[in-house]
């Protein structure tokens, strides 16, 4: 069991920016528009130099972190992402297709852990950062992580969850993306929050989940579409953002073999 507090959190997608945005999309869950503008956070904070070095995935989770910290201070991150850099990998791929060269820029920013170090050097940040390479809990697996750095003396950890949309010709291997977004999570020690895994019941399935007591929530706590319509699939952090928005008290998330229940306690 884990108990910590989260007394801050920062997201953006494509026409959602904001926290009364997220509130009011918390309530009617949906997937922004493809002709949605804005394909990233515009970082006006950063000179033009440093904002053209980055990916639209980096800039989501630059632009989501940033609000998070207070001037010049130092905090561990953890940074976690299904999927990572595969726009720019992609084009990496392409360029070798064509027996072109690489750029060394666009190479060494294609690795998992890019935006973790553009963020240490954008911040001139040299406290320790972790990058998971994760799946559909990737969350929890991030807060465990952000827990053991709290552990070890850290006064408060950013915890980043971005994902953006696969390139075409990945669409039909790559379907748990809905819409480019990213999480941030300024998470601290206290006891607003506690977050349990559940081991599989006895016959090796995993326990049923429990009812919950937040929002309207289809199958493994996704948004319910309106009268006849299947659940909207929504990756976990989005619902943990409808969950923090809302002001849920408890809720489950369920991934194979392995049972998140998390409770608000302060709530």
């Amino acid at each position: 069991m884990l108990k910590f507090s989260i007394p801050q959190w920062h997201a953006w997608a494509p026409g959602i920016e904001g926290e009364e945005a997220w509130r009011q999309w918390a309530q009617a869950p949906c997937i922004p528009p493809a002709e949605t503008p804005a394909p990233a956070p515009q970082l006006g904070f950063l000179p033009a130099m440093q904002r053209r070095r980055l990916s639209a995935l980096a800039r989501m989770a630059v632009g989501s972190a940033w609000p998070l910290t207070r001037g010049g201070e130092a905090l561990p991150m953890v940074y976690a992402s299904h999927h990572g850099e595969t726009t720019r990998g992609y084009e990496l791929l392409q360029n070798l297709a064509r027996d072109e060269a690489l750029s060394p820029t666009s190479f060494s920013l294609s690795v998992h852990n890019a935006c973790a170090g553009m963020w240490s050097i954008l911040r001139h940040d040299t406290t320790e950062s972790v990058a998971l390479s994760v799946q559909g809990d990737g969350l929890e697996s991030a807060i465990v992580e952000a827990s053991l750095l709290l552990a070890a003396g850290h006064p408060a950890v950013l915890v980043v969850l971005a994902e953006e949309r696969p390139p075409a010709p990945y669409a039909p291997w790559i379907d748990d993306i809905p819409f480019p977004y990213a999480l941030a999570l300024r998470v601290t020690g206290g006891q607003d929050y506690e977050l349990t895994l559940s081991a599989p019941g006895a016959d090796g399935e995993p326990a049923r989940d429990e009812p919950n007591d937040g929002p309207n929530d289809g199958p493994n706590n996704g948004p319910r579409g309106g009268p006849g319509e299947a659940p909207i699939a929504l990756p976990h952090p989005l619902n943990l953002l409808r969950h923090l928005a809302l002001g849920s008290r408890a809720w489950t998330h369920t991934h194979q073999r392995r049972q998140w229940r998390w409770r608000h306690l302060s709530s």
